[in-house]
């Protein structure tokens, strides 16, 4: 049987990128991407949009990504990237920098040197009062990686020690955090 052409305008990348993704409805699921081009997506998760539901994507590394499910598969569901060019460039930078980042030992593109504190044991607040403890993975300038079971909305304004931040990010063993006035304590 001769092969199929190839449909995609774009190559695909396979890269370890975890992230969130909200269907129609507003729930928000946990995903992990199979492969990703810059024009579509296959994502690996428990739930399944319906094809032509719109979703929203929270990535690790991409930041955030529009698009419309295209089909379910069997672990998931693949989508289609809806996005101007300038995004799309942007997203064949970061996955060519994901994919190639181990090989060529590239340093992470980050704007601020990050370190790994000396006691990582430190507390997070909601506005609300609420106190979490948490440990920090690392720390910079403009924000941390920390590890909590708490996964507050990204967003959600938080405190970390006395430093005043956002959530931007959600992973497998924590959220990432950015601070919102640098230097400036609480």
């Amino acid at each position: 049987m001769p092969e199929s052409p190839e449909r995609r305008a774009f190559q695909r990348v396979t890269a370890k990128v975890y992230g969130r993704f909200m269907l129609e409805d507003g729930s928000e699921h946990v995903c992990y991407v199979v492969d990703m081009s810059p024009g579509s997506a296959a994502l690996q998760t428990e739930v399944t949009g319906e094809p032509g539901e719109k979703c929203i994507c929270y990535l690790d590394h991409i930041g955030r990504v529009e698009g419309v499910v295209t089909r379910p598969l069997d672990d998931g569901f693949a989508m289609t990237i809806i996005a101007s060019d300038r995004k799309k460039d942007k997203i064949a930078s970061q996955l060519t920098w994901l994919a190639n980042r181990h090989e060529l030992d590239l340093p992470e593109d980050r704007r601020h040197a990050r370190v790994e504190p000396r006691n990582p044991i430190s507390a997070m607040r909601m506005v609300d009062g609420r106190k979490y403890s948490c440990r920090i993975i690392d720390l910079s300038l403009s924000g941390a990686a920390i590890a909590t079971d708490v996964r507050p909305a990204l967003g959600t304004p938080v405190i970390l020690g006395t430093m005043k931040g956002r959530v931007i990010r959600h992973f497998n063993d924590g959220i990432a955090i950015e601070f919102i006035d640098l230097g400036k304590m609480v």
